[in-house]
């Protein structure tokens, strides 16, 4: 069931649940940003109305600088600007930042741990027609391997705003990752959202039958797929399969305290995410196990293969991360941990 100490949206399960991308949060979340401290400012290339920085360009005109299509010399920009005193956002499809300006992210951003923050819009499979060119499903894995950058990646829109606004107030180089498509929103704006700090969404319920509720199996997901995640677990509760999902909201730093506790309690770990599960948030969770508690992992996401062209949802369905891939992954690692 719903996990009440989360105080998530109660018509997540609705039909007609209200939709949003991630990016609008960003959008709302740089505004709220820029009014609580002078110091904020953004920066774009080219693409000010898709990553929803135009809001902060009308509202702070002074403040916001258009880098046109030049996201190497944004990134060199942005460090200049965080080592002195000011909070950039840099903004641009993840497939360019930092897709194309990888180097100089790492050479003049991380590398000197300048105060700036990296937005990757339109990332994973989502991006839908666009095809494999426009689908950044390696991003998490490259800034993952980066020394001094925190990644953030929100599961809904109003998680999006959450987490501009503490990536203001948190010192450093962090990565926000998010998506085109409109998706669910799941939270509220009680839910809590501390970064670092994973989140239980769903615990073993009435549906495990008389017995004393017992996660079978420990969910861990980010981004627009948690809402995926979410559904599994309620047909899996439908079986009377015990389930734990965690909102991994910060890949890095993982909440590997959390993440270990659930899944010794569990002994079954599925990872979902819309990346490729090398490097991603799989990888990061197999290095904590490995480290920690050492149990069967199934993996939700791109296996070392590029998207295509096709509607999201076609693409959810590719690629095996819709609720029935993520049940059955589930059912898997399960199989597993009885055969230990």
């Amino acid at each position: 069931m719903l996990n009440p100490d989360a105080k998530l949206n109660p018509h997540l399960f609705d039909d007609d649940v209200a939709q949003a991308p991630t990016r609008d949060g960003y959008g709302t979340g740089l505004v709220a940003a820029g009014e609580a401290d002078p110091n904020v400012v953004a920066l774009c290339a080219d693409l000010t109305e898709s990553t929803r920085v135009d809001a902060f360009a009308k509202k702070f005109p002074e403040r916001f600088f258009e880098l046109g299509v030049a996201e190497q010399n944004m990134a060199t920009v942005a460090a200049g600007l965080g080592v002195t005193g000011k909070i950039p956002f840099i903004s641009s499809y993840a497939t360019f930042s930092p897709g194309r300006n990888w180097e100089q992210i790492r050479t003049t951003l991380a590398y000197n741990d300048a105060n700036a923050k990296v937005a990757g819009h339109h990332a994973g499979i989502s991006v839908g027609p666009d095809g494999a060119t426009h689908q950044a499903t390696e991003d998490i894995a490259l800034m993952r391997a980066m020394p001094n950058m925190k990644i953030f990646v929100p599961c809904d829109s109003l998680e999006a705003h959450k987490a501009t606004l503490a990536a203001a107030h948190v010192y450093g180089p962090i990565y926000l990752r998010f998506q085109r498509e409109k998706t669910p929103v799941i939270t509220t704006e009680e839910t809590p959202y501390i970064p670092g700090k994973a989140e239980v969404f769903w615990v073993p319920g009435k549906g495990t039958g008389s017995r004393a509720p017992k996660s079978d199996v420990l969910i861990v997901a980010c981004g627009a797929l948690v809402y995926n995640a979410l559904l599994a677990a309620r047909e899996l509760e439908e079986a009377k399969v015990g389930v734990t999902v965690l909102n991994m909201h910060t890949v890095k730093p993982l909440d590997e305290r959390t993440l270990a506790d659930l899944a010794k309690k569990a002994g079954a770990v599925v990872t979902v995410e819309e990346h490729q599960i090398l490097g991603g948030l799989g990888g990061a969770v197999a290095e904590a196990l490995a480290r920690h508690v050492p149990v069967p992992v199934e993996f939700i996401g791109m296996h070392d293969t590029f998207g295509e062209s096709g509607s999201p949802d076609e693409l959810l369905v590719r690629y095996g991360m819709m609720p029935k891939d993520i049940a059955a992954a589930a059912r898997r690692a399960i199989r597993r941990k009885k055969l230990l």
